[in-house]
């Protein structure tokens, strides 16, 4: 009897130390992580020659943010331009339960004014390769962006290994400043931004300063600014290289000589992996390449950003493969790869069809959707103004942001009228300049009943140049949509949909669609709020080539004071 109760409370003894040890100490924690930045124009030298920027803490690109999954990211945002506002979004984030931080300037906030500071705060839900940048005027291209990391919690594993983990952003750089370009853009008559100066890797380039023109003190070729960045490997080591593009104008392929990548995620999605010599990539989206430090240990490599898809005088942009303990900044024996032809779409077309989701981590699209948009890409004049247009409507700002004009019943603050779902397919010819080449401008907003399911076809076509129509990469805020279809020509309604993947599509949250050709997407609405939907090239959002979602807006929880005091609220009071 006694050597009864003795075992039983024993087994009671057991069991209350477990059930202790479970409820004291968690398995994973969940960080919060702060940043303190100042956002301000400092005079820099990214490609030899100087001019006025957009840094963050002194620097461009800015500090990178990494963090883990569930980590709540906590952004003290001091603007000091003086004289412009600011908003930073946060690409490839979805904001859930906080649509007001997504940083989209007119969309979910006001901007921040000169000497004011905001506090942007949100949860960073999934591990995976993403990015910041401004989202006010075209600030992007002046250098306000950086890169951000979020890996998976500690104790678990991705589908791929690697021993070391690097990120770098490609950018092209105008010697021009935003104000010139965007004044260009809206004038009569129109004057284009043109071709940039030079491509960057993690913020350095080379310009030659040789070229006619250029005064005196501007531009200086030993300065050490614009030495060419330097990734440094060890041989045998395998390396995850993190690549983000925030071009303002460019598609690119990004290649290192002699080293073949293999393709592992993108846009915060595990990819079944596919090797590759050279990457296509385009504005907004990034990418996690595996490279392996194999080749000849005695001599250093280049890495070269071309631009491709536009038929442009850019020289590439390069960077140096560093094998230890080679000094970084020998230059390597070899002249640099001379990369693809700037216009053979066939190898571009090539790798969007490959990129499928990673066996082990299909997410499955629903089989079918409840509503269908398709955009026709087009560029189109107002008044004398050229402007770039979806279905024949130019996209511009309210000066109230929707997300808080839809909460709080300020619907007189913009259109109520929706954009067209379609346009006549029938009788428009995508590859001739159009016949009607006037738009309507308007700011109206798709209204998606929530959580249903919708499909946005992305029709390109003809500009207002003959023989002439360019790759668009569009990204979705609040949201990972299923790539589910490519295509050349003109898009079927009827037989092209019975050709959708709808096994394995990969998620994304930017995607191009290539020259006279089509693709297919699919999301759920299912996040409330407001998003912006746009091409990610800057020169093209701001001349109207953007649309605006509202889905579940009455879900959404009391909004802060603080994105307020614009338009309509500017009776709000900040805190």
């Amino acid at each position: 009897m006694v050597e009864f109760f003795s075992t039983s409370l024993m087994k009671l003894v057991i069991t209350l130390c477990v059930v202790v040890i479970s409820v004291t100490v968690p398995i994973v924690e969940a960080k919060i992580r702060h940043y303190k930045w100042e956002v301000k124009y400092e005079f820099k030298s990214p490609d030899c020659y100087k001019k006025l920027a957009i840094t963050i803490n002194g620097r461009t690109p800015g500090p990178s943010i990494v963090a883990q999954q569930g980590d709540t990211i906590v952004v003290e945002l001091k603007n000091s331009l003086l004289t412009e506002n600011v908003a930073i979004h946060w690409h490839g984030i979805r904001q859930i339960g906080t649509p007001w931080m997504d940083g989209t300037e007119g969309v979910t906030q006001c901007p921040i004014l000169p000497g004011d500071t905001f506090i942007y705060k949100f949860v960073v839900d999934r591990p995976g390769t993403y990015l910041y940048h401004a989202h006010y005027g075209m600030q992007r291209e002046a250098g306000l962006y950086g890169s951000i990391r979020v890996s998976l919690p500690d104790g678990e594993s991705e589908p791929f290994r690697y021993d070391y983990d690097r990120s770098i952003i490609l950018n092209d750089w105008y010697h021009k400043n935003t104000y010139e370009q965007s004044t260009g853009l809206s004038s009569k008559p129109f004057v284009w931004v043109g071709e940039p100066q030079s491509i960057l890797i993690q913020g350095r380039g080379r310009f030659d300063c040789g070229t006619p023109g250029i005064a005196a003190g501007l531009c200086n070729a030993t300065n050490p600014e614009c030495a060419p960045y330097t990734l440094t490997v060890v041989p045998g080591k395998t390396y995850r290289l993190r690549i983000g593009s925030l071009t303002a104008l460019s598609a690119l392929s990004f290649e290192i000589e002699g080293h073949n990548m293999t393709v592992v995620e993108s846009d915060g999605h595990y990819v079944e992996p596919f090797v590759v010599k050279n990457l296509f990539i385009y504005s907004g989206e990034t990418y996690s390449v595996l490279i392996k430090a194999d080749r000849d240990p005695s001599r250093n490599y280049w890495a070269s950003a071309k631009i491709v898809s536009r038929n442009s005088t850019t020289p590439n942009g390069l960077a140096v493969l560093n094998y230890y303990p080679n000094h970084p900044r020998r230059k390597p024996a070899s002249n640099p790869p001379v990369g693809p032809q700037w216009d053979d779409i066939v190898p571009r077309l090539a790798q969007s069809s490959k990129i499928k989701s990673h066996r082990g981590f299909i997410h499955a699209p629903p089989l079918t959707s409840d509503r269908v948009i398709v955009m026709l890409n087009t560029q189109n004049e107002i008044d004398g103004h050229r402007r770039w247009s979806v279905n024949n409507v130019s996209f511009s700002l309210p000066h109230t942001p929707y997300l808080i004009a839809y909460k709080h019943n300020m619907l007189h603050a913009f259109e109520q009228s929706s954009p067209p779902d379609n346009y006549d397919s029938k009788n428009y010819d995508i590859f001739s300049v159009q016949k009607n080449a006037n738009a309507t401008a308007s700011n109206g907003a798709y209204r998606l009943k929530f959580n249903t399911t919708v499909d946005i076809v992305l029709q390109n076509a003809n500009t207002m140049n003959k023989n002439n129509s360019e790759t668009h990469p569009w990204h979705l805020h609040g949201h990972d949509f299923w790539v589910v279809g490519h295509g050349s020509g003109k898009f079927d309604s009827i037989e092209d949909p019975k050709k959708y993947n709808l096994v394995d599509p990969i998620m994304k949250n930017t995607v191009a669609v290539h020259p006279f050709g089509w693709t297919a997407l699919r999301f759920r609405a299912d996040n409330p709020g407001v998003w912006a939907f746009h091409c990610h090239i800057e020169s093209h959002f701001y001349m109207g080539m953007g649309v605006v979602f509202e889905e579940g807006v009455e879900k959404v929880g009391k909004l802060p004071t603080s994105i307020m005091g614009c338009g309509e609220t500017k009776g709000y009071i900040r805190p």
